[in-house]
């Protein structure tokens, strides 16, 4: 700090001087190598300011330090890492919303927090994927910002068995619901808290497939007052007073499908919500789509299964009831009592009787012989006469 200090000074004394001495010159060469002689003489000055400012390089160890303390006193807004090349922070912290950390550097990254200036943290369970260039700044109140860079070098011999080369588990991410839109279409997309707790910050993001999450919103309240902020290339993100926020998409296409994650920070804890964009060609072949007409059809066909056993249920049981109502009408009809004394059919046993009294067949002369026996007689009546 204090070299930094005396090079200020004396590159002030040097400005003073280039000012100064034009004046003294009274000739257009003597001035002409004035400003030669400052060009030589500001280089070495310039070659020392770039030389502090080099990164500070760090030994990759478990449980490294990364040491991120701001030199001044003031009043600490928030603290953001970021490892270069990638835009998204590591790990950000804030005295009023806490600790935000992303998936993959969870349960790894703890800040320190020694001094109420302090932006340092602590990397556990590192590999040699925590190799690379990481910066730091701290954001103060009055007089601003403050950056450190750290330079994360493996300066022992790698490990035979070096797996570094893998690629990182896939995170697993439970998707809540899904959604199907049709290039060239709009949709909105929004992220609707399950109103449990009080709600300071909503975080919207989206993961392509196989890539880390990108924050393309957020919403939040900062001293009674809302404040949103838009990181999207696509759409339009809208914070409500609620902190409902929500991502408008005009014109929609292929590369705006994958998923999206609602993050919303409470005074009960972190709640996520997920949702699954999928995009489909205008008119054109949808497998969800088919998948739905597929249910809706399943569906149809066995309410019509169902409707028809029921309908055939309910003819049995009437044509059931329908024969019992017969037996009780004709008592004929029913099945017979070996217990009663009753006779079986009355009058069949009537009938029974008239037969053996009077019976049908008898042993009467035929007609024929009858005629013939009184023929001869009616012609002897005729010769008489």
């Amino acid at each position: 700090m204090e070299q930094d200090v005396q090079l200020g000074s004396l590159c002030t004394r040097l400005i003073n001087v280039a000012f100064i001495l034009p004046r003294w010159g009274k000739m257009e060469a003597v001035q002409k190598d004035y400003w030669y002689f400052m060009v030589l003489l500001f280089l070495p000055f310039l070659k020392v300011a770039v030389q502090q400012t080099d990164v500070e390089t760090v030994r990759l160890e478990e449980g490294m330090v990364l040491a991120c303390v701001c030199p001044w006193d003031g009043q600490l807004s928030m603290v953001s890492w970021t490892k270069v090349p990638d835009k998204n922070p590591i790990a950000v912290f804030s005295p009023e919303f806490g600790v935000s950390v992303p998936y993959t550097y969870r349960e790894r990254i703890d800040f320190l927090r020694t001094t109420p200036m302090d932006g340092s943290i602590a990397l556990k369970n590192v590999t040699h994927q925590d190799i690379g260039l990481y910066h730091c700044s701290v954001q103060t109140f009055p007089q601003g910002p403050w950056t450190k860079d750290f330079q994360v070098e493996d300066l022992d011999e790698p490990p035979e068995d070096n797996n570094s080369t893998e690629p990182p588990p896939p995170e697993e991410v439970t998707v809540d619901s899904e959604v199907v839109a049709e290039e060239s279409s709009n949709l909105t997309i929004s992220c609707k808290h399950p109103h449990n707790g009080t709600i300071y910050q909503v975080i919207l993001e989206k993961m392509l497939h196989g890539r880390p999450w990108v924050i393309i919103g957020i919403c939040k309240k900062v001293e009674g007052g809302l404040v949103g902020e838009d990181y999207s290339e696509r759409g339009r993100v809208d914070c409500a007073d609620s902190l409902d926020l929500s991502l408008h998409l005009t014109d929609v296409a292929s590369g705006d499908d994958g998923l999206y994650r609602c993050t919303f920070n409470t005074d009960v804890g972190v709640q996520t919500t997920v949702v699954q964009l999928r995009t489909a060609p205008p008119g054109g072949f949808s497998l969800s789509l088919y998948m739905l007409y597929v249910y809706i059809g399943a569906g149809a066909a066995g309410l019509v299964l169902f409707i028809s056993f029921l309908i055939l249920a309910l003819r049995l049981r009437k044509k059931k009831r329908r024969e019992e109502y017969r037996v009780k009408l004709h008592p004929t009809q029913r099945q017979p009592n070996i217990y009663e004394n009753v006779p079986l059919c009355p009058r069949i046993v009537k009938k029974s009787k008239q037969t053996k009294s009077f019976p049908i067949y008898a042993n009467l002369p035929a007609g024929r012989s009858l005629q013939t026996k009184r023929q001869p007689q009616d012609k002897k009546r005729k010769g008489a006469l």
